[in-house]
């Protein structure tokens, strides 16, 4: 199992989102297909053909887990998990 599916998972469990590292997250949404920017501390996706944009903040080293809420609504929201 690759380090993004592990990550998917994780993400997808929803039993560690204060427990994501913040660029294990950032990569993922890469591969999901998503165009970053960066403004200042925000790390902004977007992916073509949705309408939510979405925007990161670090919390030191990981990912603000209201922020890992979101992200994980959204591959759910449009299936992008392929199998998982």
């Amino acid at each position: 199992m690759s380090k993004y599916e592990k990550v998917l998972l994780k993400i997808l469990s929803g039993t560690s989102d204060a427990n994501i590292q913040f660029e294990d997250l950032c990569s993922l949404l890469e591969n999901l297909g998503f165009e970053k920017r960066i403004r200042g501390s925000h790390h902004i996706f977007r992916k073509e053909g949705m309408i939510e944009k979405i925007n990161l903040q670090r919390d030191g080293n990981k990912a603000k887990p209201y922020q890992v809420k979101q992200v994980r609504n959204i591959i759910v929201k449009y299936k992008l998990g392929g199998k998982y």
